[in-house]
This record gives C-alpha cells, structure tokens and sequence, in this order.
C-alpha cells in the first residue's frame, strides 16, 4: 500500500524513487464499492511516463512535479477532506506499453483521471484508450496530432505546447537573424516530424531555403556519418530536433565537428535536463523553444511560488520545464475538480473549459474546439559562462505571449465550427 503524501515537505528523496519503483500502486480490491464509499475514496490520477530509456532524466522531473501538485492539493483539504494520490507507471517510451499500462490503470487501479508521457505517438495511445473508456487525459507532452479531430474526443486536454506553436516561435525568431539557408537534422518519429512541419509552415513567411533533411533512428548514439553531410551543404542554420539523450549526443558531436563555427544550431525544445546532462560546452550557443525556465521567477508570481515550493520539497532543486508541465497538467484536473465540486467527468470537463489560470508561468487557458492550452513560449539560448548557479543554463531572449493566432486553427484540425 503506497503512502500519500500529506504534507508539502514530506516527499523525501529515497520516498519519492521508492514509489516510482513501485509504481505507486494501491492495491485492488475485489469487493464492490458503494456510492457512499466511492464519494469518499481517494482521487486517482494515473500518471504513465516513460522512466526508463532517453527520456527518464525528463520523466524523473515530471514525477516530482506532479508530486508537488499531488501534496499542494491535499495539504489545502482536498475535495471536501478527499484527498488525491498520483498513481505512477512507466511506460517505457513504447506505444504498446503505454496502451497496457494505461488500461491497467483504469481498469485495476480505476484511476479518475490521468495525466502525462513524453511522446508523440505514446500520448496518442494512452489516450486511445482513456478516450474509449470515457476518462479525461490531459497530456503533458508535444503534440500535433493530439488535437486534430480524428485523435481528439471531449475527453482531451492538451497542457504542453504543441510541435506547430513551438517550432513556430523558434522559427520566426530565427529566421529573421540568421539566415535563409536551413538544414535539417531529424529523429524520425512523430515529434520530428511534426516539428520540421512546423519550422517548414513558418519557414514561408521568411523564405527559407531547404537544403536538406537527413533522419535518423530514436536511440541514435552516432552522427559522425551524418554531420559531414550537413556541412557540406553549408546551412546558416542547422536545425536539430530531437530531444533528450539524441539530442545532447547531436549537439555534443555537432561541437566536435566545429558546426557551430559556421552555423548558427536550433533547436525546438532546449531541454533544461539535458542542457545539464550534457554540459556548457556541447550546448553552448544554441537556441531553441521551451514552455518554463525556473528564471522567469522574477517576472511571474506564480513562478516564484511554483519554484520556493519545488525547491522545499526537493532539497533547494529547481523544477525543470517538464517538470512544470507535469505541475500544471496535474494541478489543472485537482483544480478543475475543486471548481466541480465533484469528480464526475462532465462536470470536471466543463470546469476545465472555463479554467484561466496562472500555476507558473503566466496566463494559460484551454481553447475550446480541441482543448490546447494556450500559453507562452519561451525562447532561450544555453549559457556557458556568466551562470549564477549550476541551474543557470539558459538566457531568455524572447517571449511570444499566448495568442490563438499561433496555434493551427479549429478548422484546420478538422473541427465542425
């Protein structure tokens, strides 16, 4: 039997590994429940994230921070006294394994709610089978394809960004300043697919030239074939997108080569976890999109709350930019259901709808036709000199301010006006 978290400090370090471990299960139990004890059980918020393979330094921020949201709730009184537990498990990176724990945490858990992956095609499974079993998802992972009408159902909320705003955001900052010849280096699944879309879709308003898209398989551990190739096209840009281990050993090699000394490297999602795996010298210099940097605490309130919180839970660490989206997507459906008053599904969906809130980076809304939260995007470069602390990785360059205008619109989706 897990132990709930009760109080805000209370989730320790060996706590928190040991119920990823476990996989924070409560125990079935095979005799059925009444209304009356159903009103009163603990709120279940399934959590499938991919702990082990590229992603786990990124899933082990998102656990905390969801956590975080978990133990906030709780310490305010919950829903009336009810209290909620995060049900975590790992789905491994691996659509199939996502669809099985996913079932396993609506059917055997019977979990109200569930949130998180961190994956394009994984959150798509997940959310195949919470969609048919009438439980909402609110997704803490990038995105396109999540809220076209053909994967969306009204049990969909989408908290991260999506591949087309951030892609786009980064795109209109950097085509303007460093150039119109873009190469393309590309993880060849959904997430880089979609962003290379995006950067292409925006690419038109600046008139980019294409040199080139060479992709490469998830789990790549050598660019050294590649990385001659896209010099040789002799880009203003190289843009990068991958993400997590790809991503550090790209940029790590691409230094190594001396891309950088002729080419300015973007990348969609600079990853706060891996900017700090891979270190100052691979990263420095490079660009790219983010949904939160703990830095902004100095222009946000709600930044600054989310980060003393996190810092007194986690022993003075800062949340990560994953992290914060765990934060947000958890305490969204908490906060949802407070405004419901209940936990009954149309009634929290309705109140999620009408949600503007402000958990930790400024104002956030989710628009109606496909349930993306519309937000800002960060843009940031990675620093190597001048760092204040070792969480000090990155300078804010720019801020698009949330606006429908950037997102694809309803139509385009495919949603009935």
């Amino acid at each position: 039997m897990t132990r709930k978290v009760t109080r805000t400090g209370s989730m320790s370090r060996r706590r928190l590994l040991t119920t990823v471990g476990a996989g924070a299960v409560l125990a079935a139990s095979p005799f059925r429940i009444s209304s009356v004890q159903a009103q009163e059980a603990t709120i279940k918020i399934g959590f499938p994230v991919p702990l082990t393979g590229p992603y786990g330094a990124e899933a082990q921020d998102q656990v905390r921070a969801g956590q975080l949201a978990i133990a906030q709730f709780n310490d305010a009184g919950g829903l009336n006294g009810r209290k909620a537990e995060l049900i975590v498990r790992d789905d491994k990176l691996n659509p199939g394994e996502a669809a099985t724990r996913s079932l396993e945490l609506v059917e055997k858990e019977r979990v109200n709610f569930v949130a998180g992956s961190l994956s394009a095609a994984v959150q798509l499974a997940i959310n195949n089978v919470t969609k048919e079993r009438g439980i909402i998802f609110n997704s803490i992972s990038q995105s396109d394809a999540i809220n076209e009408a053909s994967d969306f159902s009204k049990y969909t909320f989408h908290e991260a960004l999506n591949p087309h705003m951030t892609s786009g955001a980064v795109g209109r900052y950097a085509f303007a300043k460093f150039g119109k010849k873009v190469a393309f280096l590309t993880a060849d699944y959904a997430y880089g697919h979609e962003m290379v879309r995006g950067f292409l879709e925006v690419g038109k308003q600046f008139n980019i030239e294409n040199l080139g898209d060479i992709r490469h398989p998830l789990g790549t551990t050598d660019f050294s074939t590649v990385l001659p190739r896209l010099q040789a096209l002799k880009p203003d840009i190289l843009c990068i997108s991958n993400f997590g281990r790809d991503q550090q050993i790209a940029l790590k090699q691409a230094t190594d080569f001396g891309v950088k000394k002729s080419t300015q490297i973007i990348v969609p999602v600079l990853s706060h976890a891996s900017r700090v795996a891979a270190g100052a010298q691979a990263f420095e210099g490079v660009i790219g999109g983010s949904s939160f940097y703990w830095g902004i605490e100095d222009k946000f309130a709600s930044t600054k709350a989310f980060n003393d919180a996190f810092r007194k839970m986690y022993d003075g660490k800062v949340p990560t930019d994953y992290g914060a989206l765990a934060y947000g997507g958890v305490r969204a459906v908490l906060e949802a259901v407070k405004g419901a008053g209940t936990v009954d599904t149309d009634k929290v969906i309705a109140a999620l709808e009408a949600l503007k809130y402000d958990y930790y980076k400024g104002p956030q809304y989710f628009r109606k036709c496909d349930h993306q939260s519309v937000q800002s995007v960060l843009i940031v470069k990675s620093k190597s000199k001048d760092m204040k602390n070792d969480a000090d990785v990155f300078e804010v360059l720019s801020t698009e301010e949330p606006n429908e205008k950037n997102l694809r619109t309803c139509d385009d989706l495919g949603h009935k006006s």
